[in-house]
């Protein structure tokens, strides 16, 4: 069986600004890496500018905008799709005691994937801070107001 990998559309290109439309961070505008094996799109904030962490977004939840940036000096090689794996989920057979404990923790995200971000996000403040009024634009949620029609704009 062979995995079908979806090409990216001509507009997105490394260094494009995307808005992403769905999810935790709908409505932010983020800066594309990368497309990774599996077909998703890795994108970051960058997280000092505007919040959003380096993630994987599938391109169908995504509007590609005419803002560029050079990324080409940017080392996103460690990234992939194992990369962002979560680990596997430890199941055992609780009985009725354990069924009515709430023992959910709250999880710490990996110090590596912190310092990763961080590194990345050292990487991109230059090449931001060159381009004017940039960390503005990427701080900047998108919304519509009554009579504004996505399919009529030119992003």
């Amino acid at each position: 069986m062979t995995t079908n990998v979806s090409r990216n559309r001509s507009t997105i290109t490394p260094g494009t600004v995307l808005i992403l439309l769905a999810g935790r961070f709908k409505g932010k505008r983020v800066v594309f890496l990368k497309q990774l094996e599996s077909g998703l799109l890795l994108v970051t904030g960058p997280f000092k500018v505007n919040g959003v962490p380096t993630r994987r977004v599938n391109q169908t939840y995504v509007i590609a905008t005419s803002t560029k940036i050079d990324v080409s000096k940017v080392d996103v090689s460690k990234f992939d799709d194992a990369y962002f794996k979560r680990p596997a989920k430890v199941r055992s057979q609780k009985g009725e005691d354990g069924f009515f404990q709430a023992d959910e923790a709250k999880k710490e995200l990996p110090a590596s994937y912190i310092e990763d971000n961080k590194a990345l996000d050292a990487a991109l403040k230059p090449i931001i801070d060159a381009v004017p009024d940039l960390a503005g634009y990427l701080a900047a949620r998108f919304s519509l107001k009554s009579g504004q029609y996505p399919h009529l704009m030119k992003f």
